[in-house]
Protein backbone atom coordinates (compact mmCIF):
# COMPACT_ATOMS: atom_id res chain seq x y z
CA UNK A 1 0.00 0.00 0.00
CA UNK A 2 1.17 3.47 -1.15
CA UNK A 3 0.44 6.94 0.71
CA UNK A 4 -1.09 8.41 -2.05
CA UNK A 5 -4.60 9.16 -3.20
CA UNK A 6 -5.68 8.49 -6.76
CA UNK A 7 -7.93 11.31 -8.38
CA UNK A 8 -9.55 11.15 -11.62
CA UNK A 9 -11.77 12.87 -13.23
CA UNK A 10 -15.30 12.11 -15.23
CA UNK A 11 -16.69 14.29 -17.88
CA UNK A 12 -19.62 15.41 -17.86
CA UNK A 13 -22.34 16.30 -20.75
CA UNK A 14 -20.86 20.06 -20.99
CA UNK A 15 -17.21 19.24 -21.79
CA UNK A 16 -17.93 16.90 -24.13
CA UNK A 17 -19.76 19.29 -26.06
CA UNK A 18 -16.98 21.56 -25.60
CA UNK A 19 -14.45 18.82 -27.07
CA UNK A 20 -17.38 18.27 -30.23
CA UNK A 21 -17.34 22.19 -30.99
CA UNK A 22 -14.04 22.74 -30.48
CA UNK A 23 -12.46 20.05 -32.59
CA UNK A 24 -11.37 22.20 -35.95
CA UNK A 25 -11.72 18.23 -37.67
CA UNK A 26 -15.17 16.91 -36.64
CA UNK A 27 -16.51 14.19 -37.57
CA UNK A 28 -20.07 12.58 -37.34
CA UNK A 29 -21.08 11.25 -34.61
CA UNK A 30 -17.64 12.93 -32.40
CA UNK A 31 -17.27 12.25 -28.78
CA UNK A 32 -19.66 10.58 -26.63
CA UNK A 33 -19.63 10.46 -22.68
CA UNK A 34 -19.18 6.82 -22.68
CA UNK A 35 -16.09 7.38 -24.99
CA UNK A 36 -14.66 10.88 -23.17
CA UNK A 37 -14.45 8.36 -19.95
CA UNK A 38 -13.12 4.96 -21.32
CA UNK A 39 -9.57 5.97 -20.56
CA UNK A 40 -8.80 8.65 -17.46
CA UNK A 41 -5.19 10.19 -16.55
CA UNK A 42 -5.15 9.57 -13.17
CA UNK A 43 -3.80 12.20 -10.16
CA UNK A 44 -1.39 10.98 -7.62
CA UNK A 45 -2.22 13.02 -4.52
CA UNK A 46 -1.23 13.09 -0.60
CA UNK A 47 -3.49 10.36 0.95
CA UNK A 48 -4.44 13.40 3.33
CA UNK A 49 -5.75 15.41 0.54
CA UNK A 50 -8.06 12.54 -0.48
CA UNK A 51 -9.03 12.00 3.18
CA UNK A 52 -12.55 13.01 3.15
CA UNK A 53 -15.06 15.12 0.79
CA UNK A 54 -14.04 18.25 2.78
CA UNK A 55 -10.05 18.03 2.21
CA UNK A 56 -10.46 16.78 -1.05
CA UNK A 57 -12.80 19.93 -2.20
CA UNK A 58 -9.96 22.32 -0.72
CA UNK A 59 -7.34 20.36 -2.64
CA UNK A 60 -9.60 20.34 -5.41
CA UNK A 61 -10.00 24.33 -5.12
CA UNK A 62 -6.10 24.59 -5.17
CA UNK A 63 -5.13 22.66 -8.32
CA UNK A 64 -8.42 22.85 -10.38
CA UNK A 65 -6.38 24.80 -13.04
CA UNK A 66 -3.60 22.85 -13.45
CA UNK A 67 -6.30 19.55 -13.61
CA UNK A 68 -8.36 21.47 -16.09
CA UNK A 69 -5.52 22.41 -18.56
CA UNK A 70 -4.23 18.74 -18.51
CA UNK A 71 -7.59 17.84 -19.46
CA UNK A 72 -8.00 20.16 -22.10
CA UNK A 73 -4.23 19.75 -23.03
CA UNK A 74 -5.14 16.03 -23.78
CA UNK A 75 -7.71 17.02 -26.27
CA UNK A 76 -6.48 20.23 -27.84
CA UNK A 77 -2.59 21.05 -27.21
CA UNK A 78 -3.61 24.44 -29.23
CA UNK A 79 -4.89 26.64 -26.09
CA UNK A 80 -6.40 28.76 -28.85
CA UNK A 81 -9.28 26.34 -28.91
CA UNK A 82 -9.64 26.21 -24.94
CA UNK A 83 -12.23 28.18 -23.39
CA UNK A 84 -10.91 31.86 -22.03
CA UNK A 85 -12.49 31.39 -19.11
CA UNK A 86 -11.37 28.59 -16.93
CA UNK A 87 -12.68 29.11 -12.83
CA UNK A 88 -13.65 26.43 -10.52
CA UNK A 89 -17.52 26.73 -11.40
CA UNK A 90 -16.84 26.10 -15.10
CA UNK A 91 -14.32 22.81 -13.88
CA UNK A 92 -17.29 21.49 -11.45
CA UNK A 93 -19.75 21.85 -14.39
CA UNK A 94 -17.45 19.96 -16.57
CA UNK A 95 -15.90 17.52 -14.43
CA UNK A 96 -17.10 14.83 -11.14
CA UNK A 97 -14.02 14.29 -9.27
CA UNK A 98 -13.37 10.98 -8.27
CA UNK A 99 -10.82 10.19 -4.99
CA UNK A 100 -9.85 6.81 -4.48
CA UNK A 101 -7.43 6.59 -1.02
CA UNK A 102 -6.39 2.82 -0.95
CA UNK A 103 -3.79 2.30 -3.58
CA UNK A 104 -2.22 -0.85 -3.36
CA UNK A 105 1.05 -1.64 -5.50
CA UNK A 106 1.51 -5.10 -6.75
CA UNK A 107 4.65 -4.40 -8.54
CA UNK A 108 6.60 -3.98 -5.69
CA UNK A 109 9.13 -2.47 -7.71
CA UNK A 110 10.56 0.84 -7.80
CA UNK A 111 8.14 3.58 -8.81
CA UNK A 112 10.20 5.62 -11.91
CA UNK A 113 9.29 8.90 -13.39
CA UNK A 114 9.30 8.56 -17.45
CA UNK A 115 9.87 12.32 -18.41
CA UNK A 116 12.88 12.50 -16.03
Amino acid sequence: MINRAAVMLRYKAPAVAWINEADPYALDPGVTLETANEERTVYLISDHDGDGPDALAEWVARNYAVLFESELDGWYSDAELWPEERDLPLFNEWFEVECHTLILDTVGGAIVDDEM
